[in-house]
């Protein structure tokens, strides 16, 4: 990474530096705590009876002998949790259409896909939970699965029988008039393309340790991630709770990209157990389970066509896509669909749009969101298609692509609206044309060009570039506070969660600058938990560091003043006149003080920062592969990647943000693959079976973050940066593939590229030649 080319001229010292991650210290020397790591005196251990078929009518549910079993304490099953089993609700894209599909907590009349909960045993160990789940006699009579979205949209079993349908509703992004240009316009071309169901897969599966303070009417739930507050209130709704009577605690988190921290049933589950038993009740999951009911992702096909001039000039997009989202619609099982719909154009300045987007109940697990949700197909989609056009035409596919990206002068460039949600969107700033230059000359274009279809040492080899964008920065708020503690340092509240991203170090450099402090200064970091401060809105959507970091600086504004403050009344003297001397205190005509001596008052301030308007990172990747003719084997030679975020608050952070999340992409585009059969059971519940990469599989991968046009909508003028690297990787690998392939003339329209599908494609075009 080059991470200071671009630097603005700042008064500040630590934002824009490497400053290495505060956290790490206390991970590598094993005093992280995770929820797996904690025990309370008492605790019981919770283990889940699952679905064993996709699609069933629970006919009944015996529970009597395990009740019975040595340790068991209780079992719980829908008819235990009272008249109504709640649901999860929804949490982001809310509508009467997608609400009719939420999943209860329990399975009570009906399962709907395999690992779905029918029964949570508590026992004294977990041994002897898993012992009791074999007495549970569970009588299920078995109905026709739909197994793919084929069978979703014929209807002839249905998951929700009351709704006539297994179409949870249809999404439109619109701009324009797509269907008068298409009718106009000289050159047309359409495809059809795939990506395959996979997920985020951390090294921590998901836990949860909750306690019932019975004398106070309290619970605490240790394990919370991602949108502690959110669920909070899911939770008190669902126990009938006040929000203030439940306290949600942001344990050390190994990872989270998108899946971890939603509202699953186990979050409503553990807890009810613990109140009912009013003993402590702890549940962790296995990676089995992980792989078979933590939210699915990415599962989508589309019909795709362009419309351009001879030229090069794209007039018009417009397609279909249809996203599987498994059995039922979850907190925001909707995100990724409205995501397609909304950024299948890009960075590209297209006036006539038209896609819809349709979501398709299946007896699969349900999805969510993923790193890049519903870009990562989007892009591939898109991408993928444009290099086929400018084939067609004859065009070189890079100043195609120029030819067509938003210019810096149309900034803000308005993205199409998405019906009937009315969500719009606008990018903020951006020079897209440079991103796309620098990428080409840190990859050396012109040079690889050569290489492009050739045959050396036995693989051909191609290359590929491609362009995108990153919405981040969702709204509509975030909270902070700032603490000035006895001995003069400072505390940091914050209301976004730690997912592995390095927020620690983050805030604390922003609060350091801010106030314009050391960082040895900043105490700590507190971030997540619902008892730091009265509301908070999470790490989601690439926001972390716009939303929380900006609400850090509005906090310490406040707290510069009520310093000034506290010095004037001590030192006798008008607030106007008292100086910060950072790290020495204050100071005025009559005199200094330390901010020890200051912090007697107990100084506290609370900050906001509210802006519904989003960022929009952007950037270029560029690949070179090898493909193996006899095995299909694809190597990645070179891969380069470079993105503007606006601002760079620490280098090295976001380097490892985007060489993970680049690679996590290269695992979606060659590896990871959530298959099912057509009973709907999964073929990949295990790490033998659903293949991930490790660090030796792409050794020579580059990255370059520049800062050149920084957000106008938030104080830092940083932009959300944590989902770019993975977004174009599937598109620019495919292509560099297809390139690789052309004089085979093998086609590339669907993921993953994993060695015998490549070696399909080269045998089926070599059979029909």
């Amino acid at each position: 990474m080059k991470p200071n080319e671009g630097r603005m001229n700042r008064p500040n010292s630590l934002i824009g530096s490497p400053v290495e991650r505060i956290e790490d210290l206390r991970f590598l020397r094993g005093r992280g705590q995770y929820v797996a790591d904690l025990a309370l005196p008492g605790m019981l251990h919770a283990v889940v009876l699952r679905s064993p078929f996709a699609h069933g009518r629970i006919r009944s549910i015996d529970t009597s002998a395990a009740r019975l079993s040595p340790g068991v304490h209780a079992v719980f099953t829908a008819a235990d949790i009272g008249p109504e089993v709640p649901v999860i609700p929804l949490r982001q894209e809310v509508t009467s259409d997608f609400q009719r599909f939420q999943q209860p907590v329990i399975a009570g009349d009906k399962v709907r896909y395999v690992g779905e909960p029918i029964a949570i045993v508590i026992a004294e160990t977990q041994g002897q939970a898993e012992d009791a789940l074999d007495a549970v006699a569970v009588d299920i009579e078995p109905l026709s699965a739909v197994a793919d979205r084929a069978g979703a949209r014929a209807g002839t079993s249905l998951l929700f029988d009351q709704a006539g349908t297994n179409i949870a509703g249809t999404l439109t992004a619109l701009r324009g008039d797509a269907e008068a240009a298409f009718a106009t316009a000289p050159y047309r071309r359409r495809e059809r393309f795939e990506v395959q169901r996979h997920t985020g897969v951390p090294m921590e599966t998901r836990g949860l340790l909750a306690h019932w303070d019975d004398a106070r009417g309290y619970l605490t739930v240790y394990g919370a991630a991602k949108t502690p507050f959110v669920n909070r209130r899911t939770l008190a709704a669902q126990l009938g709770m006040s929000p203030e009577s439940i306290s949600m605690v942001e344990n050390d988190v190994g990872g989270g990209f998108g899946v971890r921290g939603e509202f699953y049933p186990e979050d409503f589950l553990v807890p009810f157990a613990a109140r009912a038993l009013r003993r402590p009740v702890k549940w962790i999951e296995d990676r089995r389970e992980h792989l078979l009911t933590t939210n699915h992702a990415r599962d989508a096909e589309c019909e795709l066509e362009v419309a351009c001039t001879r030229d090069g000039r794209i007039l018009a997009l417009r397609g279909q896509a249809f996203t599987d989202v498994g059995a039922y619609i979850r907190p925001v099982g909707a995100t990724p669909s409205r995501n397609i719909a909304q950024v299948l154009s890009g960075p590209y300045s297209i006036a006539d749009l038209r896609i819809d987007v349709t979501l398709l109940l299946t007896n699969k697990t349900p999805s969510g969101t993923y790193r890049g949700p519903g870009r990562f197909e989007a892009d591939f989609f898109r991408e993928r298609l444009l290099d086929l056009a400018a084939a067609d035409l004859g065009l070189d596919r890079v100043e195609f692509r120029r030819r067509n990206l938003v210019r810096e002068e149309d900034m803000p460039y308005r993205l199409a609206e998405v019906a009937p949600l009315g969500l719009g969107s606008e990018c903020d700033s951006g020079d897209y044309a440079q991103t796309l230059d620098r990428c080409l000359a840190e990859f050396g274009w012109a040079e690889k060009a050569k290489l492009d279809g050739q045959v050396i040492d036995g693989r051909r080899h191609g290359i590929a570039v491609g362009c995108y964008i990153e919405g981040g920065a969702s709204g509509p708020k975030e909270n902070a506070r700032l603490a000035l503690e006895n001995d003069g340092t400072v505390s940091v509240y914050v209301g976004s969660s730690a997912v592995g991203q390095g927020v620690e170090t983050i805030f604390a450099q922003i609060a350091s600058d801010a106030l314009g402090l050391s960082l040895a200064r900043i105490r700590g970091v507190y971030h997540g938990s619902t008892d730091y401060l009265d509301d908070g809105y999470g790490s989601y959507s690439s926001r972390s560091t716009v939303m929380g970091g900006s609400a850090v600086i509005a906090a310490a504004d406040k707290l510069k003043q009520a310093i000034r403050a506290e010095g004037a009344r001590r030192l006798g003297c008008a607030p106007e006149d008292v100086s910060l001397l950072g790290d020495d205190g204050v100071s005025a005509n009559a005199g200094r003080m330390s901010l020890a001596e200051v912090a007697d008052a107990k100084l506290a301030a609370d900050g906001t920062f509210a802006s519904h308007k989003r960022t929009y990172s952007y950037g270029s990747h560029a690949a070179h592969v090898a493909v193996d003719l006899g095995t299909g084997q694809v190597a990645v030679l070179d891969y380069v990647a470079v993105e503007d975020v606006g601002r760079i608050i620490n280098p090295e952070t976001l380097h490892g943000q985007a060489m993970g999340a680049i690679v996590q992409g290269l695992g979606g585009t060659f590896l990871e693959w959530l298959q099912y059969d057509e009973n709907g059971q999964l073929l990949t519940g295990s790490l033998a079976d659903y293949l991930m990469p490790t660090a030796t599989d792409f050794p020579r991968i580059r990255a370059v973050t520049l800062e050149e046009k920084p957000s106008p909508n938030n104080p830092l003028g940083a932009k959300g940066a944590g989902e770019g690297g993975i977004i174009p990787v599937g598109g620019v690998i495919a292509n560099a593939v297809a390139a690789a392939l052309r004089p085979l003339g093998v086609t590339i329209n669907a993921l993953p590229l994993s060695p015998p599908r490549v070696w399909e494609r080269i045998e089926a075009s070599r059979q029909a030649r």
